[in-house]
């Protein structure tokens, strides 16, 4: 016999498989003359239409079993167990049938026509042309019911992702589940948004993004799988429902292989949800923006500036350093030296930073030197962005961007503890709920078996300590700020400028910093020349 089913709801001990090899050996004692074969044909949670028999290995199996004369009949349940697929489907009956195998389901009898039965092979194709177009038809229902409750913001099933849970709704669905629903996890919800603040803010790429998280201890326990990916970090970046939006259609199946879609081809809900909403909407643009600006092909296009492609290595001026001889790029012309201690065996190493023209490496003369050491570069670039950085923002501005940074900060911590507060609430009602449908669990009128429902409880009671841990923790943290606050008011507590902070900033930051401010630095012999992009005039340092 051969079983197939096509979800996993359908692998439960009374669900529809157990019902299909009930019915397929009912079908086969009917038949005093045919022996039932021990051996069973089985695929689990395969779809007959999508999945082409030539990667369904169970056919396959059947089939090179059917050569080697091991049965005679392979008995269904219904045609459509075989397949869905007109062609496929028809051709793989047709090559049974030349191995002297019949297929019989029980709904309609032997449906393998004669070798020579042209008729009977035109029924054979439009059976199964018929099937194929049931499952085409039910596809297509399915998709325009997603797209519509997507944009209405209902949570379509499957896995939760990173930095969500899922939970009862409180919901059942026609065929009598109960359905789920997201809810934020506060401590990975806080990982989110460090991924969303460096890579909008220090523009890491994904790859960056996950070795950063993998060398932190607190980072790496909370990580997917034990390690972060970058293709996790990816996924993350490029998801809306963090902004609160679910979405639908990210992803498309094609020759058995999974691609992101463009997202101006995704559905998405058309209000923002605030229950499942990690960071804000603008944020969530900026950093899809920031992104596409980032990505090589469209910077080769586009020639767009301003933005750094990959931030690592040594050297923060490499974006927009040019030689002033040629006008070639400078790039990275560190020098390596490696040696030995002859007494001890020590090994050390010695590395150079240093930029070098292109054009000098590629044979164009040049009059004076073509390599320079990058801390003779750096300190001259620096010491003048400082000064220009103060010229232009002066300390006052920057006092006034650190009382709205924590302005925000603080309405983001208020926010987050009302968050919580109304999940605690909400879990307190659902609580009451459950333990209010214990009597119909007991007998029988709950959708909930008494033990799904009392572990449902359970869930419920420890979910509730949890948030009231949180809660507890915020406002005590809340209570810190202010005291922290009122320190700040009083002056006991000094504010950096603007130019400490690009001073004490690590090279990824300085080079952002350089990029967003400088379009050009020319190098020739001891002649550094600087080109802003803001077009401001007016600072001469000495």
């Amino acid at each position: 016999m051969l079983l197939r089913v096509s979800s996993s709801q359908q692998l439960e001990a009374d669900g529809d498989l157990s019902l299909q090899r009930q019915l397929v050996m009912d079908y086969v004692s009917e038949h005093e003359d045919w022996e039932l074969d021990e051996k069973e044909y089985f695929e689990g949670s395969r779809s007959g239409y999508k999945t082409a028999v030539s990667r369904r290995h169970v056919l396959q199996e059947a089939l090179e079993d059917a050569r080697k004369r091991e049965y005679d009949i392979l008995a269904a349940y219904k045609d459509d167990r075989i397949g869905r697929r007109m062609w496929e489907i028809g051709a793989y009956v047709m090559a049974l049938k030349s191995c002297q195998v019949e297929i019989h389901t029980v709904k309609d009898g032997c449906i393998s026509p004669e070798n020579d039965d042209i008729m009977g092979q035109m029924m054979l194709a439009l059976r199964y042309g018929n099937a194929q177009k049931s499952s085409a038809d039910t596809g297509m229902r399915v998709r325009d019911t997603a797209r519509k409750l997507v944009r209405q913001g209902r949570f379509m099933g499957g896995n939760a992702p990173y930095g969500y849970e899922l939970v009862l709704s409180g919901e059942i669905s026609k065929h009598g589940r109960a359905l789920h629903t997201l809810r934020i996890l506060p401590e990975q919800a806080e990982v989110v948004r460090h991924i969303y603040n460096l890579s909008l803010y220090q523009e890491y790429g994904s790859g960056k993004i996950a070795k950063f998280l993998n060398q932190e201890e607190r980072y790496r326990a909370v990580a997917p799988g034990g390690v972060w990916k970058s293709g996790t970090v990816a996924g993350i970046l490029t998801n809306p429902v963090y902004a609160g939006y679910m979405a639908y259609g990210r992803r498309e199946h094609a020759g058995g292989k999974c691609r992101r879609r463009d997202s101006g081809s995704w559905i998405r809900a058309e209000v923002s949800d605030g229950d499942i909403r990690i960071i804000d909407g603008d944020l969530w643009e900026r950093t899809q923006e920031k992104r596409r600006r980032r990505a090589g092909k469209f910077r080769k296009a586009q020639g767009e500036t301003g933005v750094v492609g990959r931030n690592e290595g040594v050297l923060p001026l490499i974006d927009v350093s040019f030689c002033g001889c040629c006008g070639s790029k400078l790039t990275n012309g560190t020098k390596y030296s490696y040696w030995t201690i002859q007494k001890t065996g020590e090994k050390r190493a010695c590395r150079i930073p240093a930029y070098r023209c292109q054009g000098e490496k590629a044979g164009i003369p040049h009059r004076e030197t073509a390599r320079f050491q990058a801390r003779w570069l750096e300190e001259i670039v620096f010491e003048y962005m400082e000064g220009y950085l103060g010229h232009c923002l002066g300390e006052e501005s920057l006092s006034a961007a650190a009382q709205r940074c924590r302005e925000r900060e603080e309405q983001s911590r208020k926010v987050r503890l009302w968050r919580l507060r109304r999940d605690l609430a909400r879990t307190e009602r659902a609580l009451e709920a459950m333990e209010g449908q214990i009597p119909e669990a007991v007998t029988g009128n709950c959708p909930l078996t008494l033990e799904e429902l009392a572990a449902a409880i359970r869930r419920q009671r420890e979910r509730q300590g949890e948030l009231e841990a949180m809660i507890w923790e915020r406002e005590a943290e809340h209570g810190r700020t202010a005291l922290l606050l009122e320190a700040w008011r009083e002056g006991k507590r000094e504010i950096p400028t603007w130019q400490q902070v690009f001073r004490d900033g690590d090279p990824g930051t300085k080079r952002v910093v350089v990029d967003l401010l400088v379009e050009r630095i020319d190098v020739s012999g001891d002649r550094v020349a600087l080109r802003f992009r803001t077009g401001r005039r007016g600072y001469h340092p000495q």
